[in-house]
Formats: structure tokens, C-alpha cells, sequence
């Protein structure tokens, strides 16, 4: 690949009013999207018996069905961001998973539910790709931590939502008995909750149309040349693989921190209900409670930190704020599924939460940093697509296998959730160590290429 250096954008950065807006109209969808992701984790127990499912099944619908197409697709996806309109994009997607989730709703049989979730998955590849790359250009980049770690709320707020909104529903239908509705005759509760979550999203479509799409910066020429360079996908390809000291075990350390998280998403509200006969309606307003507070608030907390810490000169503190994430969350995270009561478990996952919060907004920004604009959308959807094949794919059957096949007891549930945290949080932690380094050589090496306004 040619060498290439800035095409400048200039210091007409959008006003910080209405940056701001676009980033909560983007965590709004994020949060959106992760409300029906994660609203089937609450739904486990009365999808089982309706449908005569196992663990392991129920665990394909909640990682497999969905992350399938959602990683593989979201790798033409991110080539799709970088060359056209980022806004449109995601306002597709956004009508697309929530009508897919309303279609879960309307799901017979085990295969209709997993072809359901297969287009969950395909609609929510659209947005992080795009929302990443937007929010990168809206802001310059000593700013980009906290405005992605924002974003990343949206993680939180849909999976405290999923919790407390599905408890609600659950508990009005069944105060209200039997469901009948128009056409579709006689419904289960978990599947009005699923139409019930999903329907929100088809009207959110006509908000995102009040985000403009941002001019593009920390484009790239080619050296001698005039205007931005029209990187192939060749080229793009060739850059990451060239930085693949750097790429891999980033993606990978983000991959195994989210595979902990995807897992305890999944099963702990299950967790709590097999091992201390708790309603599924009480569980799930303080599971979804303590996620609202706890997780977004480490999540805010090392979006801050990382930005504070830059700002007088650390160049790494993105990675290094991820790892001391990881390490401050490893012992909540393995004891609080082997305490003896709920209290002791609930307050030990609380301080799990908060810690698991703080790397993630991090590494979206330390990407864009990295990164030129013209590969943005591919470097994202490639991070992504680790992330959530291993985080997302694998986290909820590496429970499930360790309860069925392991430990063959769905009442050891806990000790499978504590065996996936020992599993993959030193891993995690390992992999980031590793690409420090490279991540230091090519922020140095970026400074050349990125010249943004040092304010909005």
C-alpha cells in the first residue's frame, strides 16, 4: 500500500449542542437494540417449557442464532460505512431488527424463534459499525472516550430495560390471564413480551432522521497527491494485517472480557431463580436495577478516566484503564454465583458490574484513534465481529456446556457462570498486556496522519 497522509478537515466541527444530541439519539438505538437482544435472557424458563427445550438450546437462541449473521454480516456491512451515508444505514437496520423481534413473538416452534433471532442479529450489524465511525467525526479526539463510552451506556441501559420492562409486561399479563389478540388467537406471556419490546423500535425510525450525517475526517491521500485516497478493500485489508501484533490481541482481549459479560447476561437472572427460588418478576427488577446503576456508571467512570489520563500525557491509558477494569472485576465476578444468599450474591455483582463496565467504551475509542477514516467502519465491523463471535457466540453455551455437560446439574448453574469468569477474564487481561506496545507505537505513528481541532 502507497503511503498515505491527512486530507484535513478543517475546524468546522459540529456545535458541541448538537453532537451531543446525536449522541444520545444513538445510544437511544443502542439501547433499543440491546433491550431486544437481551430480553430473551428473562424469557428462559417459560420458553423451555413451552417449547420442551434444554439449556444448550436455549443458549443457541440467545448467542448462536443471533451472532451468526450478525458478525458475518457485519463485515460487508462496515465496507458499506465507510463509502456511503452512515444515517440511512442505520435507520434500515433499526426498522429491520425491531420487526424481527416482533416476529419472535410471533414464533410456534424452536426453528421459527431461531430464524426470528438469525434476523435480530442481521438488522443490529447496521449500527455500531456506523455509530462508531459518526461519533468519531463529531468529535475530536481527546473527546472520543467519553462521547463512545456514552454510547456504550446503551449496552447497559437495553439490558437493565430488557429486565425491568420484561418483569413489568410479565407481570401485567399475568394478572391479566389469557392473551388473545386479533388474527393471531391465543399468546403466550413471553411472546407478548417480545412484541411488546419490539414495537417501540419501529417508530424510533423517524428520530434517527434528525441526525445528519457528519462530514467525514482523519481522511487519508496518498503522498504528493490532491484529495482523499480511494483505499480498496486490498489495501484496507493490508493495513490490518500489517498491524496484526496490534489488531489481534486487542480484538481479542475486548473478546474474552465480553464473553464474561454476554454469559453472566444470559444466565444470571436464571441463576437466581434455580438457586434461591426467587420470582422471575422480583429478579428481574433488581438484576435490571443494579445493571442501570452499576455497569453504567464504571462504564462512564473509565470513559472519563481514559480521556483525563490522555489528556497529561498518557498515550496508552485506553488499554491500561481496560485492563485494571478487568483485573478490579475478577474476584466479584467468580464469588458472587457461589455466595450462600441472595444479598451477599446481588451486592458482590454489583461491584462486578461496575468494573465490567469500565473497558468498554475504551476500546471503541482507542480503535478510532488508530484508524483512518476510510477503514473505520471495516476496522470496527472486524473488531466486532470478534468480539461477538466469541463474546456473543460462545459466552452463553460455554455456561450451558459446563451445567449440562460438565457439571450435569442445572441447580450448578452458579458454579458454571464462576467457571466461564476463571476461564476467560485472565485471558482477556493477557491479550490486552500484549498489544500495549503496538498500541503505543501506532498512536505515535497516527500523529502523523491526524491533525484534528484540539476543541468543538
Amino acid at each position: 500500500m502507497q503511503e498515505l497522509s491527512e486530507v484535513k478537515a478543517g475546524n468546522d466541527w459540529h456545535r458541541p449542542g448538537y453532537a451531543w444530541y446525536v449522541v444520545v439519539i444513538l445510544t437511544l438505538a443502542y439501547t433499543l437494540s440491546f433491550i431486544d437482544r437481551q430480553i430473551i435472557s428473562l424469557l428462559v424458563g417459560p420458553i423451555k417449557e413451552d417449547l420442551g427445550l434444554s439449556d444448550f438450546e436455549i443458549s443457541l437462541l440467545q448467542g448462536l442464532a443471533f451472532a451468526s449473521f450478525y458478525t458475518l454480516l457485519g463485515l460487508p456491512i462496515g465496507r458499506l460505512v465507510d463509502r456511503y451515508n452512515r444515517r440511512t444505514i442505520i435507520s434500515v437496520g433499526i426498522f429491520l431488527w425491531s420487526l424481527m423481534t416482533v416476529t419472535c413473538g410471533l414464533a410456534r416452534t424452536y426453528a421459527q424463534l431461531f430464524a426470528a433471532r438469525i434476523g435480530v442479529g442481521v438488522g443490529e450489524a447496521t449500527l455500531s459499525p456506523a455509530a462508531y465511525s459518526m461519533i468519531a467525526d463529531y468529535f475530536p479526539k481527546e473527546k472520543h472516550a467519553r462521547a463512545l463510552s456514552f454510547y456504550f451506556a446503551g449496552v447497559y441501559l437495553g439490558t437493565g430495560l430488557a429486565f425491568i420492562l420484561g418483569g413489568a409486561v410479565i407481570a401485567l399479563v399475568a394478572e391479566a390471564g389469557e392473551v388473545v389478540l386479533p388474527l393471531l388467537g391465543q399468546i403466550k406471556a413471553w411472546q407478548v413480551t417480545f412484541i411488546a419490546v419490539g414495537l417501540p423500535g419501529l417508530l424510533f425510525v423517524l428520530v434517527m432522521l434528525t441526525v445528519r450525517e457528519p462530514k467525514r475526517r482523519g481522511l487519508m491521500r496518498r503522498a504528493g497527491g490532491q484529495g482523499a485516497a480511494e483505499i480498496t478493500l486490498r489495501q484496507a485489508l493490508g493495513f490490518i494485517g500489517r498491524r496484526w501484533r496490534l489488531y489481534l490481541p486487542l480484538f481479542l482481549g475486548f473478546a474474552f472480557h465480553a464473553l464474561v459479560g454476554y454469559a453472566s447476561a444470559s444466565w444470571t437472572p436464571e441463576f437466581f431463580i434455580r438457586t434461591f427460588d426467587m420470582a422471575r418478576t422480583d429478579v428481574a427488577y433488581v438484576f435490571g436495577l443494579l445493571v442501570l446503576v452499576f455497569a453504567t456508571s464504571g462504564l462512564l467512570a473509565g470513559g472519563w478516566l481514559a480521556d483525563w489520563l490522555e489528556a497529561r500525557g498518557n498515550a496508552g491509558a485506553k488499554i491500561k484503564v481496560a485492563i485494571g477494569g478487568n483485573l478490579m472485576m475478577f474476584l466479584p465476578a467468580l464469588l458472587f454465583p457461589l455466595m450462600p444468599n441472595p444479598t451477599m450474591a446481588f451486592s458482590l455483582l454489583a461491584a462486578a458490574l461496575f468494573f465490567s463496565g469500565v473497558p468498554y467504551g475504551v476500546g471503541a475509542a482507542a480503535l478510532q484513534a488508530i484508524t483512518p477514516n476510510q477503514m473505520r467502519g471495516l476496522v470496527t465491523a472486524s473488531y466486532l465481529f470478534v468480539i461477538n463471535l466469541i463474546g456473543l457466540g460462545l459466552g452463553p453455551s460455554v455456561v450451558a456446556v459446563f451445567t449440562d455437560f460438565v457439571f450435569a446439574d442445572e441447580a450448578r448453574l452458579g458454579w458454571s457462570i464462576a467457571a466461564t469468569t476463571a476461564l476467560a477474564i485472565p485471558l482477556a487481561t493477557g491479550f490486552l498486556w500484549l498489544c500495549l506496545k503496538p498500541y503505543l507505537r501506532a498512536r505515535k505513528a497516527a500523529e502523523a496522519w491526524q491533525d484534528q481541532p484540539n476543541s468543538t
